[in-house]
């Protein structure tokens, strides 16, 4: 048996695989964000609840922030504060006795749509995610290409002089410009709470300058795009963003297609799934 993470900034998911193939029993529960004692203890419990006494294999999943060379630890997090510097690989190690593979959250839930879902088939696959930040990651024949310290998309600059999110970490990257945080930021109202199209228009054309340099420097054959500001409602029009993508990208004889991720908030599990797959 196989289990199955996924620890973001509000959720932590949990859950079963006994056959290699599907998932089984995902149990969610609130994340303990300022204290990573306090993870673990609710993390075992969620692991014991979710195997129900069968033998387990190996531990897989991801954390939301960057990790370390060895993949050990995560080093950053705007979202997981208590949970920087803490020795999460080895702590789980520990409590069950098991090789444990952890990545980015972010690089999984694209391994999942890759694998599994709306990338599936496709040889090389971008995912982009438009949530409270921006994330992503690069499949290559489905797995998670080889970088230094991963893949931050969110964070690559789209405007010297600063985004309209003055106040964000990074003025004048994409995640100043399109993620949620940047909305509600920007117009004081959660963006459940916006129905202006032409807001949401602009988003899509200002994210579709961001998938421009993805597209360029990434040369995918398709991007997938998830998360709660493309796949929720309102959202980001996909139909939009093409329409401004398609103005920008014409240096390649074929622009890659965009589409939306299929796998909905379990995306992560069925990337951790096929990353212990991989490594066992």
């Amino acid at each position: 048996m196989y289990i199955l993470f996924d620890i973001g900034g509000t959720k932590m998911r949990v859950a079963a695989s006994t056959d290699g193939e599907s998932i089984q029993n995902i149990e969610k529960r609130e994340t303990p964000v300022d204290d990573f004692d306090a993870g673990m203890r609710l993390f075992q419990e969620m692991v014991e609840d979710v195997a129900g006494g069968e033998k387990i294999t190996a531990i897989a999943g991801g954390i939301a922030g960057p990790l370390d060379q060895e993949k050990t630890k995560m080093v950053n997090s705007p979202n997981i504060g208590g949970w920087i510097g803490k020795p999460l690989k080895k702590s789980l190690e520990d409590a069950f006795n098991v090789p444990v593979f952890l990545e980015n959250d972010s690089a999984l839930v694209g391994l999942g749509e890759a694998v599994y879902g709306a990338g599936k088939g496709e040889r090389i696959v971008a995912y982009i995610t438009v949530s409270t930040g921006v994330g992503g990651a690069r499949i290559v024949d489905g797995r998670i290409d080889e970088s230094a310290f991963g893949f931050e998309p969110g964070h690559h600059i789209i405007d010297i002089h600063g985004g309209p999110c003055a106040s964000c970490k990074n003025p004048g990257d994409l995640e100043s410009y399109v993620s949620g945080s940047a909305m509600e930021k920007q117009f004081g109202k959660k963006p459940i709470e916006i129905t202006d199209e032409k807001i949401w228009d602009e988003y899509a054309r200002v994210l579709a300058y961001g998938l421009n340099n993805i597209a360029v420097l990434w040369s995918p054959h398709v991007i997938v795009l998830g998360g709660s500001m493309i796949v929720g409602d309102p959202a980001i029009p996909i139909e939009n963003i093409r329409e401004h993508f398609s103005r920008l990208v014409h240096i390649f004889p074929q622009r890659p297609e965009l589409k939306k991720a299929e796998l909905k908030d379990e995306g992560g599990l069925y990337g951790a799934l096929a990353y212990a797959k991989q490594n066992m």
